[in-house]
């Protein structure tokens, strides 16, 4: 009896290490793993101030009619791009820039980087840094792991290359077949448990798919949360940079 309650104790105990694994390794306002931006203060409450970032992008089939309706609004966005599809689409990409967008490294496949090996983690990174830096003309300061994944020496082998990792506290789900009324609903969600704890928000939208190959994947409910957001006159639309510790104000 007494060898299965160590066997116990110790199997609960391994549950429990591995379950605060998957929770800093996974969850996007955990910091467990390594200091990020997520959102800063919530400044003015009635106010409230978004950070739209979009991943895996560019795609040829969504990011031209997102940026038009970027530029419409007079809105400025992050987009964390994959440098494959930089590569793919760099005529596409270098429209982003050119509109004063801000660009952040999102690897150069999208792989889950908390289960590569250190060497991949550091390729991924530089490859899709170079890659941005060669085609772009841009060397971006930020960096978003794919799916928010990351273990301690992702995060160190970020800074490192002098980017900061970015990630989210509201998202849309919009990887999910739900609609842009449910995605909506979500961000809407993670908007008033922010404000209600005095933090600005931080949306993670998407404007490609890390799957993108000839046929890219339809973001049009993408779109369509993101014309509602910028609907929105009271908000304040900024960027992560503004949060970053060395910021001027």
């Amino acid at each position: 009896m007494k060898k299965l309650l160590v066997t116990g104790a110790a199997l609960a105990a391994g549950g429990a290490l591995l379950a605060g694994y998957v929770y800093g390794s996974m969850a996007s306002t955990s910091e467990l793993f390594g200091a990020s931006v997520i959102a800063g203060a919530e400044e003015t409450p009635e106010t409230p101030t978004l950070a739209l970032t979009y991943d895996d992008g560019p795609s040829v089939r969504n990011t031209p009619a997102l940026l038009d309706l970027l530029a419409e609004h007079q809105v400025h966005a992050t987009f964390f791009l994959v440098g494959d599809h930089v590569r793919r689409h760099t005529a596409l990409a270098r429209r982003v820039v050119a509109a004063g967008h801000v660009i952040g490294n999102h690897t150069m496949t999208h792989p889950n980087l908390a289960r590569c090996l250190p060497g991949r983690v550091r390729r991924e990174l530089e490859q899709c840094q170079k890659t941005i830096e060669d085609l772009l003309g841009v060397s971006p300061v930020l960096f978003r792991p794919p799916y928010g994944a990351r273990r301690p020496d992702v995060t160190r082998a970020a800074c490192r290359m002098g980017l900061t990792p970015v990630l989210w506290n509201a998202a849309a789900q919009d990887w999910l077949d739900i609609g842009a009324d449910a995605m909506l609903a979500n961000v809407d969600q993670g908007l008033q448990i922010n404000r209600e704890a005095g933090r600005a928000s931080t949306v993670l939208l998407h404007d490609g798919s890390q799957l993108d190959k000839e046929a890219p994947l339809s973001r049009a409910d993408t779109l369509v949360v993101t014309k509602r957001l910028l609907q929105r006159a009271h908000y304040r639309f900024i960027t992560p940079l503004e949060w970053l510790p060395n910021a001027q104000n």
